[in-house]
């Protein structure tokens, strides 16, 4: 089942099931769109009036209080990075603030001169959970959908200590979706990843890279921090980032990112400069 938040044809912000070409209406979206909890994928299942997907708009699904991310999380992007593989998760966050919906456009700053892609697999929790082991850690798994982590380089690696958040953060740098996948239906030992800039394929790659997966993300995260029903967590990137390129290849204006996740679909943003 796939879930999705969305603006209906008379404008009211409605939660839904996808599928295929058709949405069908599961009642009112509440201030955090689609939470997945059981009771949730439950609502969904029910019936309800049903629109045509081109009659409707997309939003993000599900509106967080946090947004974890993870760091070179893929072995693929170590190498490519001359990094080591690290021994402990490397954790920062980007700002709700950041999100945005499909088709939406990534707005790079004037100042950002190394607007980057980074396509991403994200775990969205189901439950809240504090000091979870591994069974409640997945358990907690609520869903997976895709996320764009649209990096500035310029301002991530700027300074010493790098500025991940802020680079990470900008308006319109978190673009999610476009639907919520039960995981019930994925592998989520082995769930394929691609990145695709103008139509140029750019990552392909299979979360059974990551170094730290799913459930230890999870078990890591939630040693002292309350991770809450809704909350996203961005399980890091795969090999092909623009920077990493010889030579680099920066997002340019007119680009269009697709990143397509097994089980989701395609989260698709153009991308325009900033006019000064």
């Amino acid at each position: 089942m796939k879930a999705v938040r969305f603006v209906s044809p008379d404008g009211d912000t409605r939660i839904g099931a996808l599928d295929g070409g058709r949405v069908r209406d599961a009642g009112r979206a509440g201030p955090q769109g689609f939470v997945p909890t059981p009771e949730a994928w439950a609502q969904l299942a029910a019936n309800g009036p049903e629109h045509d997907l081109a009659d409707v708009r997309l939003l993000h699904p599900v509106v967080p209080d946090k947004i974890l991310a993870i760091g070179v999380n893929y072995r693929s992007h170590a190498d490519e990075s001359e990094l080591d593989v690290p021994a402990v998760p490397v954790v920062f966050a980007k700002w709700p603030s950041s999100l945005i919906g499909p088709d939406e456009p990534i707005v790079v700053p004037l100042e950002e001169t190394r607007p980057d892609f980074e396509g991403e697999v994200a775990v969205v929790l189901g439950e809240t959970v504090y000091r979870a082991d591994p069974e409640a850690a997945r358990r907690a798994i609520g869903g997976i959908t895709a996320l764009h982590d649209v990096s500035g380089r310029r301002a991530q690696l700027e300074t010493p200590l790098r500025q991940f958040t802020l680079g990470k953060s900008f308006d319109t740098f978190t673009p999610l979706g476009p639907c919520i996948a039960s995981p019930e239906d994925v592998d989520l030992d082995d769930v394929r990843l691609r990145t695709t800039v103008s139509g140029e394929l750019m990552q392909d790659a299979s979360t059974s890279d990551l170094v730290f997966g799913f459930v230890d993300l999870i078990v890591y995260l939630s040693k002292g921090l309350t991770l809450r029903a809704g909350d996203v967590i961005a399980t890091g990137t795969p090999g092909g980032v623009g920077d990493s390129r010889t030579p680099p290849r920066y997002l340019q204006d007119g680009d269009v990112v697709e990143i397509e996740v097994e089980g989701v679909g395609t989260l698709r943003n153009p991308v325009r400069l900033e006019q000064g």
